[in-house]
């Protein structure tokens, strides 16, 4: 059960993460036109503090609660795992209450750093953190029980609701002002948690008999915990996972202490150090975070069918979801990394029309940094392990480690002229590099498995590779023709189907596996006729 779960969370999460971000690329660009720069700085200033406190709340307890609800579920204790969610329940609306009310009656306290304007935006936004940590609760039981289509669902409706309140709200409000239209598009967030909400109620009440019908199944015998005692393994699970959660921000302040100042050192103006720092920042770095929704969806699928074999002692399905977690991440990784490379330039092109010059200089940033994306799913997918098993505070340790070594190396290269910005890029390569190798050992140990180096990396970066060629040979085969958009999404549709044929074709993926997916049957069917197994 385990296994199908995690094959098919993972599935059901990453398209979900997708759809998630389309829309949000569908809400930034127009809210922009609507309310302008001024409003975008009133929107600007509640947004970081809400993310902040959201995170601070919600970062580590859902993935908590989805290890204890497992644990408890494998070893047949129903009873102990609603329990879990029940008390995890009362302990993130205590968080969200709190967490509403700092931001509230802090507003005035906020907007002394920027603007008084601003204090409509962060009062629109406050109510989000009281329902989405509330939401987190919901999400995480589920997860626990292995089922992702309710955390998945909610995610699309918050976001949904979010988007389409926000803008409407936004271009209602405008005659009143542009700070009341960034209060109304702030208000998106709360409008669009509320829905979620609503839509993950529904699907949990409509499962509600099933898992009450399990809780009074649950032996007299089982054990029995304190309630204690549980709120406390709740949070000194999700602590470290937090402090994880947090280190990427700071990555990011790493980058913003050294990169301006050392490239002015190196002989920029101060223009010119920002400006290159705007292209690795607000250019580049984005970018990476696409891939990162559907290794985050692998990393999130996993803990729970870790955390369940682990807890029934079951080495052999341990050792089995480790192995292919990794390889699932690294079939997903490498060609994303291939597609960004070889298309960074067309990309940046193709995102910035209006801004060449700008959009060349970050292709740079971004081919180096695309290499790190093989890295970062390798991360994020062996954290995943690590927190099933209960090592949670070992990925965050060695990111930490990383860090260190991003330091050093930003601050060598960033300092070489002829490498500039590109030097950050490289040291966040770096980072990742150093803790996904930490982690591959860790995880190996905790676990037992042993990674095919064949399987796992050589036949995945085989394919990525044939993929990278064919996708660059038709861009510069079009090119000419068609111009930089057509001749780039064409080579990026190409890709996609020339790695979906090699990945059969290599034998990345057994048939067995293939089974797991949803409409996995149909698809070995199709393989099958096609002669790839």
């Amino acid at each position: 059960m385990a296994k199908r779960s995690f094959m098919k969370g993972a599935v059901i999460l990453g398209a979900a993460g997708i759809v998630v971000k389309i829309l949000g690329a569908f809400f930034r660009i127009p809210l922009a036109n609507i309310i302008g720069d001024t409003g975008m700085g009133y929107y600007q200033t509640a947004y970081p503090i809400y993310v902040l406190l959201l995170a601070l709340s919600t970062a580590g307890i859902p993935t908590a609660i989805a290890r204890m609800v497992s644990e408890r579920t494998a070893a047949g204790n129903h009873r102990e795992a609603y329990r879990v969610f029940k008390l995890s329940f009362v302990l993130l609306l205590g968080i969200g209450i709190t967490t509403c009310l700092i931001l509230l009656l802090g507003a005035p306290l906020f907007v002394k750093f920027s603007t008084y304007k601003a204090i409509y935006a962060i009062r629109a936004i406050s109510p989000a953190l009281l329902v989405i940590p509330i939401m987190a609760a919901f999400r995480g039981y589920t997860q626990g029980l292995q089922d992702m289509t309710p955390t998945a669902v909610s995610q699309i409706v918050e976001q949904f609701f979010r988007v389409l309140t926000g803008l409407a709200m936004a271009v209602i409000l405008v005659p009143k002002g542009l700070e009341f239209a960034a209060a109304g598009a702030s208000f998106g967030a709360t409008a669009g948690g509320i829905c979620g909400l609503i839509a993950i109620l529904i699907i949990f009440f409509r499962q509600r008999k099933d898992i009450k019908r399990k809780t009074l199944d649950t032996p007299p015998d089982a054990p029995f915990e304190k309630s204690g005692t549980i709120i406390k393994n709740i949070i000194l699970i999700a602590i470290p996972i937090t402090i994880g959660a947090a280190i990427m921000p700071v990555m990011s302040n790493i980058d913003l202490a050294i990169v301006s100042n050392r490239l002015v050192e190196t002989g920029f103006s101060r223009a010119e150090a920002n400006s290159l720092y705007g292209q690795l920042s607000g250019f580049a770095t984005p970018l990476i975070n696409f891939p990162q929704v559907l290794t985050q969806s692998i990393a999130l699928s996993l803990v729970p069918a870790i955390a369940a074999a682990h807890q029934t002692g079951d080495s052999v399905e341990l050792r089995r979801n480790t192995e292919l977690g990794m390889r699932t991440a690294m079939i997903v990784g490498l060609p994303c990394a291939a597609g960004l490379f070889v298309l960074a330039k067309p990309i940046m092109l193709l995102l910035y029309p209006t801004q060449k010059e700008s959009a060349v200089s970050a292709a740079g940033c971004l081919a180096v940094l695309a290499v790190g994306v093989i890295f970062l799913s390798s991360v994020q997918t062996l954290t995943g392990i690590l927190q099933g098993v209960g090592k949670q505070m070992v990925p965050v340790v060695n990111l930490c480690i990383g860090a260190v070594f991003k330091i050093v190396v930003t601050y060598v290269l960033t300092g070489i002229p002829a490498i500039n910005v590109k030097g950050a890029a490289a040291g966040t390569v770096c980072a990742y590099l150093v803790a996904s190798a930490l982690n591959l050992r860790a995880a190996a140990k905790y676990t037992g498995s042993r990674f095919s180096v064949s399987l796992t990396f050589l036949r995945p970066g085989a394919a990525s590779l044939l993929m990278g060629t064919a996708v660059w040979l038709v861009y510069t085969g079009l090119h000419n023709f068609m111009g930089n958009a057509l001749s780039t999404m064409m080579s990026v549709i190409v890709g996609i189907a020339v790695y979906a044929f090699l990945v059969f074709a290599l034998h990345c993926i057994t048939e067995e596996e293939l089974l797991m997916l949803p409409k996995g049957a149909r698809l070995a069917r199709l393989a099958r006729k096609l002669k790839l197994y």
